[in-house]
């Protein structure tokens, strides 16, 4: 193996994190360019355009030409590389008790490093070969059944595509291979690795994206052939047999998208998403809690047909809005309550969702923007032969908060939202030129009580008929240190609702600092 696991105790991690961090900085120093003095009172004219003419060109630093170079070494290569550092502390995340029961602890506190190089390499002027690798290790100071050690972990083939513009000869451009894949807002379509946390978010897949002649119309037609196992199909550095997915998945998908009116952008979709269940490998832990299903990996075969509108309300620069909605049918493996049963066949789904965003600008100084948000998942209804829930598809990610993705984890599966009413306020704005800040509230409703009665080992339940999940705080600090540096600092408050049983309802928190360096 490349890497063997280092265990680095007593914060021994500290020291590599600060070596980094010192690093980026003298790197952004020696970048600087020796700034021009200002004239002062009483000095002489401005120099006219011979003497400027005249003047040298200051030198660039030594950092600053080999950043160029490496952004750009050969005509042909171009190349790129980021490194991010993180805290995340947690409290109540997925169990919503400060006492827990089963060694499932309440205080979560872990560091990740995340770093990427990429590169673009141009075969001809039409056709690009993308390539990125990614290795992101994680150092756990709690809960205990996480290990208090850093693990290096693997490095991962992030992108692996070949690009082709103008395939054929028409307006037509051809993605094979490992990518992102973002559709609309990214609602239904766009982390294709859930597992995995922020890591990654590619997708194996075949993409042609034909911009319709005279419309201002693109159709995107998409094969994703996903495989929950980071080892599929291109092995990674020091494989980990990881999972980054629960199934898996295949998928087809039909998405249109029309611009011609500012006022009313139009999109309308079809997807096809077909599930199948994977085993642990023998010998590998299992890395999920298999509470309440049977089986944390299930089947399905989802058909979505949904669209959306977009664009300024009546033509105004403040108001924007945005209204999407979807269907979904065909069959899914569930679970079905009463009695903590699993359902372990395959049941018709009839599922619908939805989500409308308005937002007012304020156009000012200041950028302050105010907004409104509804959105609907449907949820299980108990004692049926059908299954209900709509499924988020390849939107299991922290869209709208971090928290609400955590609590989830004892109920489908972290980051399956679903079973949901969510009401949203919030506000935006720059606080100077450099910090902004975003401040939202949401209440949280079930629209069905699926799990009625049941209790999980760890003591985290549900009621037998509360419908109100709780009400979410969100506060986020964003800061752009630099061209090349910039962080955040972001807070969230859970307070839970009658949804959860009695005892199932302390506060949870949650707190993430977070800076990242491009090069």
């Amino acid at each position: 193996m490349f890497f063997t696991e280092i265990r680095m105790r007593n914060g021994a991690w500290k020291y590599l994190v600060a070596l980094v961090i010192a690093a980026a900085i003298t790197s952004i120093a020696l970048a600087v360019e020796t700034p021009k003095k200002e004239a002062s009172a009483g000095s002489v004219a401005a120099p006219t355009a011979t003497d400027v003419a005249a003047t040298p060109a200051v030198p660039k630093s030594g950092m600053s030409s080999f950043r160029d170079w490496f952004h750009n070494p050969t005509p042909w290569l171009s190349m790129g590389a980021d490194i991010r550092f993180r805290y995340t502390y947690g409290w109540n995340l997925d169990t919503l008790r400060d006492n827990t029961n089963n060694g499932r602890a309440s205080k979560w506190s872990w560091y990740q490093q995340r770093m990427r190089w990429w590169t673009k390499t141009k075969i001809n002027e039409d056709m690009d070969f993308n390539l990125r690798y990614t290795w992101e290790f994680r150092s756990w100071d709690e809960p205990a059944r996480k290990g208090q050690e850093t693990d290096l972990d693997e490095i991962v083939w992030d992108q692996f595509n070949l690009v082709v513009r103008n395939f054929g000869d028409m307006p037509l451009t051809m993605t094979i291979g490992r990518q992102d894949i973002r559709l609309g807002e990214g609602w239904l379509v766009f982390d294709g690795t859930p597992l995995d946390a922020a890591r990654t978010i590619y997708m194996d897949a075949l993409r042609f994206t034909y911009a319709i002649p005279d419309t201002e119309t693109t159709l995107d037609l998409i094969y994703i052939e996903n495989r929950a196992s980071t080892d599929a199909y291109l092995k990674p550095i020091s494989e980990g047999h990881k999972e980054v997915t629960e199934q898996d998945e295949t998928g087809l998908i039909a998405y249109l998208t029309n611009k011609a009116n500012p006022n009313m952008n139009l999109e309308g979709y079809f997807i096809y998403k077909k599930d199948s269940r994977v085993d642990t490998p023998p010998g590998v832990p299992a890395k999920r809690d298999p509470w309440p299903a049977a089986v944390w990996s299930k089947r399905a075969e989802i058909y979505t047909i949904g669209g959306a509108l977009s664009g300024k309300l009546a033509g105004s620069e403040h108001w924007k809005y945005r209204a999407e909605g979807a269907v979904q049918f065909g069959e899914k493996e569930g679970i079905n309550v009463p009695a903590n049963s699993a359902r372990t066949g395959m049941h018709k789904l009839m599922a619908f969702g939805t989500i409308e965003k308005l937002e007012y600008h304020f156009n000012d100084a200041r950028k302050n923007r105010i907004r409104g948000v509804f959105e609907y998942r449907s949820g299980d209804k108990p004692g049926t032969n059908k299954v209900e829930a709509f499924d988020p598809l390849w939107g299991e990610y922290p869209q709208w908060s971090e928290i609400s993705c955590y609590i989830y984890n004892l109920e489908t599966m972290v980051g399956e939202v679903t079973n949901l009413y969510r009401l949203g306020l919030g506000h935006s704005m720059q606080l100077t030129e450099k910090l902004s800040m975003d401040s939202d509230v949401h209440f949280l409703f079930a629209d069905e009580n699926t799990r009625g009665g049941n209790v999980h080992a760890s003591g985290f339940g549900f009621s037998n008929s509360g419908k109100f999940r709780g009400t979410l705080a969100t506060w986020v600090l964003k800061y752009a240190f630099s061209k090349n540096l910039n962080g955040h600092l972001w807070l969230e408050y859970f307070k839970p609702g009658d949804y959860y049983a009695d005892g199932s309802r302390d506060e949870a928190f949650f707190a993430r600092v977070n800076v990242d360096y491009t090069f």
